[in-house]
């Protein structure tokens, strides 16, 4: 607790100062996500102040991110159409995936996978990242330019069929449920569908055309007839949001110019009563906890979003230990990996349950903070509890800001968070795979379809596509690297020191194989090729071990089927210094003793050439 108050007056400043520079960039979160600029606000208030009270990272200043708000995107767009397009309907389903997400991460922190989280390949966090700003700049140009398909008439419109057909169906899953047999009572349906309003067709109809309006490949769909459409106003705003982010930093980095570009330009644009959108409209008062989560349980509208759950825990894990490290950099401190996961986790879990957002540590915030003064997990705490006060007093202020500023603002963040330097290493990195007479770097491959599966397709599956792909190339690699080392050689193209006293009177009975890095499944299809390469003189083949650290099962069974078949040809197998974990993995399926017994293990070469001389006889 002393050390907790230790720098009072840096953290206070550092505080204050990073939730100032939170206050914007929570409330375009929180819009972009589709839950409404309270939703962000709330993520950036309980994440902020439970993670720094609860992780590992003294000067972390945590809330919702760009990556964390891509993915949650995902979640609430699929959670709302699968309810009618109703917001409120699909909330407790949303927030208790958010809950699931941030009980994962405490999950990963409590069993210590913190520290492996740093194994992810970076091309799969390069095309992730690269993906995230490619996503978040495509998808806010329909803001910026003012269209909005829901109220397009027109294209609305081209939705009533598609509309009509939903509604029929919702009526015939009510029979069903209700046990009515539809085919044998005609009647009921026709009633009920009587029962259906324009004003219902018109509903869905919009929930369609926002449906499919969303996303990268929606935005595209639609872009034609928001271009057509554009809303100069609005335009005006965002351009005039991003020139000022952009050309402030030009005169000072003191001052967020993300804050000066929001109040400036919502200034404007309120005293000059202009005719702009605004935000939604935050509620006032204290966050008040949903406890529909609880109440309205089901677990069949979750279990489809379990795997996204988890998506959402790892990423806020590598997103915040990789702030944490910047911080460690900056402060010459060392975090605890495994309770910054605790952490983050709690502060996620409690935002969900208020109905904010998930978020992860923030680079930016973190470093403002730690610049302005912070050091303890006082800062981040001070951070929540700032955000909160602007709720509280601010709340109606903030609902007139217009939404085209908040688009302008993410429009930059989109920008801003690609990753340049894995971008900019391509054309370095060297090419190692061929597909035909065409050489690409397999680095570049996984990041290229890692990127593109994520802008296009799914952010959750592209991430999965990607990691399996990574682990099979490094799989490939060290199998190609283990076999390139370990080739089968004759004595005499290859001779170890200790080897020079061999006798050459036995060199066409006894050859001798040195194993050199694992026998795994990389690793396994050139090692059986071992017999083939044995000459027909051969009666003893010696396998040196001593750098045959590990085998898996794929290994062990490919050295059971190998020493099976010299068996079969009337060669023995001498092994020389056997290994701790190989022993113990042949052991237990009876290679040793079956195959090879405890008198043909020697603990050196030694020892085994002295066998050698006293047991073999020259015979070619």
């Amino acid at each position: 607790m002393k050390k907790l108050f230790s720098n009072i007056k840096g953290d206070a400043f550092g505080g204050i100062t990073a939730g100032i520079v939170a206050l914007p960039l929570a409330l375009a979160f929180g819009v972009s996500s589709g839950l409404g600029p309270q939703a962000g606000l709330y993520g950036a208030i309980f994440i902020s102040f439970f993670a720094a009270l609860f992780g590992g990272t003294n000067t972390q200043i945590s809330g919702p991110t760009a990556p964390m708000t891509a993915v949650s995107m995902v979640v609430i767009a699929g959670i709302i159409a699968a309810n009618d397009g109703s917001v409120e309907k699909a909330l407790p389903a949303i927030l208790t995936v958010f809950l699931l997400a941030g009980l994962i991460q405490i999950g990963l922190g409590a069993i210590g996978l913190g520290k492996y989280i740093r194994y992810i390949p970076y091309p799969v966090v390069s095309g992730f990242m690269t993906a995230i700003g490619v996503i978040i700049l495509v998808t806010q140009i329909l803001p910026a330019v003012g269209y909005y398909a829901k109220e397009d008439i027109e294209l609305v419109g081209q939705f009533k069929p598609q509309a009509e057909e939903i509604i029929l169906e919702n009526i015939l899953k009510e029979e069903a449920g209700e046990g009515i047999l539809v085919l044998e009572n005609f009647e009921e349906t026709i009633r009920r569908s009587k029962l259906t309003t324009e004003d219902d067709i018109a509903k869905e109809s919009k929930t369609l055309a926002k449906s499919a309006s969303s996303g990268v490949l929606g935005t595209f769909k639609v872009l034609p007839r928001a271009l057509k459409n554009i809303n100069w106003l609005e335009l005006i705003l965002a351009l005039s949001t991003i020139f000022i982010v952009y050309g402030f930093k030009r005169i000072t980095t003191k001052i967020p110019s993300a804050l000066v570009a929001l109040i400036v330009v919502s200034g404007v644009a309120y005293f000059a009563n202009l005719n702009y959108r605004p935000i939604e409209e935050i509620p006032t008062g204290l966050p008040i906890p949903n406890l529909e989560i609880f109440t309205n349980f089901s677990l069949a509208s979750v279990t489809p979003y379990i795997f996204t759950a988890i998506t959402l825990a790892l990423l806020g894990a590598i997103d915040s230990l990789l702030t944490s490290v910047v911080a460690d950099n900056m402060t010459k401190t060392k975090h605890q990996p495994n309770k910054e996961l605790v952490g983050q986790g709690i502060g996620n879990s409690i935002g969900a349950l208020f109905g904010g957002i998930p978020g992860a540590g923030a680079t930016i915030r973190t470093v403002v903070n730690i610049k302005a003064g912070g050091k303890t997990k006082l800062s981040g705490m001070i951070a929540g509890v700032m955000l909160l006060i602007i709720l509280l007093a601010l709340g109606p202020v903030a609902s007139k800001i217009p939404a085209a500023v908040l688009a302008g603002i993410l429009i930059t963040v989109g920008i801003g968070v690609m990753d340049y330097k894995g971008l900019k290493a391509i054309p370095a990195l060297p090419k190692d795979i061929k597909f035909g007479p065409i050489k690409l770097s397999s680095e570049v491959l996984i990041m290229l379809v890692v990127l593109v599966l994520s802008t296009f397709w799914n952010l959750v599956y592209a991430v999965g596509i990607g990691l399996v792909i990574a682990s099979l190339m490094f799989m490939k690699k060290i199998g190609d690297l283990t076999a390139e080392r370990s080739d089968v050689k004759p004595l005499r193209e290859e001779t170890w020191a200790d080897e020079t006293e061999f006798p050459d009177r036995l060199k066409e009975e006894v050859f001798i194989k040195h194993l050199k890095g694992p026998l795994f499944f990389g690793s396994t299809a050139d090692f059986q090729n071992l017999t083939l390469q044995i000459p027909d003189t051969a009666s003893y083949v010696i396998l040196r071990l001593g750098r045959m650290q590990y085998m898996d099962q794929s290994g062990l069974y490919a050295m059971e089927d190998m020493l099976q078949d010299l068996k079969s040809k009337g060669i023995d197998v001498l092994f020389v210094n056997l290994l701790k974990q190989p022993r113990y993995m042949m052991e237990r399926i009876d290679i040793i003793p079956d195959f090879i017994s405890e008198d043909h293990i020697f603990k050196n070469f030694k020892e085994c050439l002295t066998w050698i001389r006293n047991n073999v006889k020259d015979e070619y």
